[in-house]
């Protein structure tokens, strides 16, 4: 197999991985040109492979151990697609990144940071303070917005990375308010030990009344993170426009469904019909396409 054939086929591979496992991501994702659209399958591919191993049933350590080898791999990524050539690399997914890392720069700390936030799952790191949660949301989601921009072709926009940053606190605030109970079975908590206390709910958050408050406070300080973050978008060219949109508007959604009814994550898993989520992504495509800022976009706000 050639060089560039074995390349194509590790993009379609985390396409396909991208289209099976992806809920939210992959409406987004469907909106940018072929180019882009295979190196954020290739960076998504690669960040789910790291959070499956954190989610897995593997003891503590051996997890680490899985995470520690994964920094490894990404150390040698630059030489992935040359060892394509005789046939050394055997890992679709580091072929993807690595073609991608050449075509678009793809800053690889932030795999790095997504690592370090992986760590702190499987080590059961709590949160003290909102601050401490933020330093989380940062490194598993934040880093995603990151390595966007390099696709994007706006890693070097001044105030970008931040803003990145602050959509991907709010993204994963939203998901930790979705799975909060999913999270407690599994002994993770993540809301700020500082305001559940404020809320009269206990630490193990065993109180779904309580719960329920701690939950609405929590959606009104997600929602001011989604104000600061959506102001990335004016400075994105149309097509990146309408990719964050969507993956932004779908989970903003989420978010409001939750706020109106902050005890629902306690009986269920809190979901946005997938209709819903093509009308979002459409909705984006088409207000990209048109005149006016797309944070106006009814997908959106």
């Amino acid at each position: 197999m050639t060089p560039q054939a074995a390349v194509e086929r590790a993009y379609r591979e985390c396409e396909a991985i991208t289209r099976r496992e992806a809920k939210n991501f992959a409406y987004g994702i469907r909106l940018l040109r072929p180019p882009e659209r295979r190196a954020l399958s290739a960076v998504y591919a690669l960040a789910r492979r790291i959070d499956d191993i954190g989610d897995g049933d593997e003891p503590p350590e051996r997890k680490l151990e899985a995470l520690a080898e994964v920094r490894e791999q990404l150390e040698a990524v630059d030489g992935a697609v040359e060892q394509v050539a005789d046939g050394a690399a055997r890992d679709p997914v580091l072929v993807a990144v690595a073609d991608a890392r050449s075509r678009y720069d793809l800053p690889m700390d932030a795999f790095g940071a997504l690592l370090d936030g992986c760590e702190m799952d499987v080590v059961g790191t709590t949160y003290p303070t909102i601050d401490h949660l933020v330093v989380y949301c940062r490194r598993v989601a934040g880093s995603i917005g990151r390595l966007s921009l390099a696709v994007f072709g706006e890693a070097h926009e001044p105030e970008a990375n931040g803003l990145a940053d602050d959509l991907g606190v709010a993204l994963q605030l939203t998901n930790i308010l979705r799975d909060v109970k999913e999270d407690g079975r599994r002994g993770r908590v993540y809301l700020p030990a500082a305001d559940a206390a404020a809320c009269g709910c206990p630490p193990d958050l065993s109180d779904d009344r309580a719960l329920g408050r701690l939950v609405a406070f929590e959606c009104t300080r997600a929602e001011e993170w989604f104000a600061r973050g959506l102001a990335l978008l004016p400075m994105l060219d149309r097509r990146s426009q309408a990719c964050v949109g969507a993956m932004a508007g779908i989970y903003h959604r989420l978010l409001r469904r939750i706020a109106r009814d902050p005890m629902a994550v306690t009986r269920e898993r809190v979901s946005v019909p997938s209709s819903e989520k093509l009308w979002v992504a459409m909705s984006c495509l088409v207000a990209a396409n048109a005149s006016g800022p797309l944070a106006r976009a009814e997908g959106i706000s």
